[in-house]
């Protein structure tokens, strides 16, 4: 995303754009006209990465045009990131300038912050860190007021956590959210919690039982757990599970199992093909499922996901790939209905759109 493009003037036309694609895109599978929810068009972004640029003793926050890779663009402000991101900034950088034990050997800053304003920074380093790093780190770390990891090639130096607490409200509850350094996270905090109010409201009417198919740290998952009966969540990745049931803990959910598996081995233990060690804990029979809950990866669903999810009634599927949604939709017509279409502007000034679909069963 060129700095340049950058312009709050621009946004709705570039939203109205992006939007006006979309209603093109799926028109052939006659959907509902779009609810359209967009960004804040300046500090909205929750993650953002920075090459460290060591040039005539000094240092800089660098990134590099995709069109010219080669040559480091040096960044004074970034108006995209958060203010408690835009405000540690130059903070941080004064600080690093002044520690050759801090600058020594740093090429990469991490920032990562929640919308109830915690902050954590991993510092990234050519070289091993050793005690006299770790040191000057925590006086660092108390002085700024945030959390800092390092790490280096086979090494990881935690100081006191390596994880933040988000919290926030949503429809009158309190919800929390453990996210991890490294990890997945919704980068766009505002346009995500809006994500969640519409897949709420689309789910309070469907009653029965809920499967979500890669629920990562439970984003969705603890927003839509209490409108329905019982909810079983699946994900593969380990950190992401461990955040999870911290989080099913932190928000008191006490309807929902959670197991660690892949979409297939869930089909397959639903089909009654395989039983999994994993669930034998899970009476898999007691589950009266309505709806399947999706947020997969760019790549969308793949063949054997896309039969096993047309056997539902309801599918609730949250996209950041139009063109693969557009392919599983139109792979999906033959069973279900497009009932209700959403898109979420999570990436401002790029091609990137979020989109929300609730398909129900002919």
């Amino acid at each position: 995303m060129p700095l340049s493009r950058i312009d709050p003037a621009n946004y709705p036309a570039l939203l109205a754009e992006k939007v006006a694609q979309f209603r093109l895109a799926f028109a052939p599978f006659a959907i509902p006209e779009p609810e359209v929810f967009p960004s804040a068009p300046e500090h909205y972004r929750l993650r953002a990465e920075f090459r460290i640029w060591h040039q005539d003793g000094d240092l800089h926050y660098a990134m590099f045009d995709p069109e010219n890779p080669k040559r480091p663009v040096m960044i004074e402000d970034f108006p995209v990131a958060a203010e408690s991101i835009c405000g540690l900034m130059p903070r941080l950088q004064a600080r690093l300038r002044s520690s050759q034990t801090l600058r020594g050997g740093l090429f990469r800053a991490d920032f990562l912050a929640t919308l109830s304003g915690e902050l954590m920074v991993t510092l990234i380093y050519h070289r091993r860190l050793g005690e006299g790093w770790e040191l000057a780190a925590r006086d660092l770390a108390a002085e700024l007021g945030i959390q800092i990891v390092g790490r280096s090639r086979g090494q990881k130096v935690v100081l006191e956590r390596d994880w933040l607490l988000e919290e926030f409200e949503l429809n009158g509850r309190h919800l929390r959210y453990q996210q991890v350094e490294g990890s997945f996270t919704q980068p766009n905090g505002g346009v995500n919690r809006r994500m969640l109010g519409w897949a709420c409201k689309q789910a309070a009417s469907l009653g029965g039982d809920l499967l979500e198919l890669y629920c990562g740290n439970g984003n969705f998952t603890m927003a839509l757990a209490p409108l329905f009966g019982k909810v079983l969540a699946t994900e593969l990745s380990k950190s992401s599970v461990h955040a999870a049931q911290y989080n099913l803990a932190a928000n008191r959910v006490d309807n929902l199992a959670l197991v660690r598996a892949s979409s297939e081995e869930i089909a397959d233990a639903l089909a009654g093909r395989t039983v999994l060690k994993r669930m034998k804990d899970i009476d898999l029979a007691s589950y009266g499922f309505s709806t399947v809950f999706v947020d997969p990866p760019r790549s969308g669903l793949d063949t054997t996901t896309l039969e096993f999810v047309a056997g539902f009634d309801n599918i609730l599927y949250i996209s950041c790939n139009p063109q693969t949604l557009q392919e599983n939709v139109a792979a999906l017509q033959a069973t279900h209905a497009v009932s209700a279409a959403a898109v979420f502007d999570q990436f401002p000034y790029t091609h990137h759109l979020e989109c929300g679909l609730l398909l129900t069963r002919r």
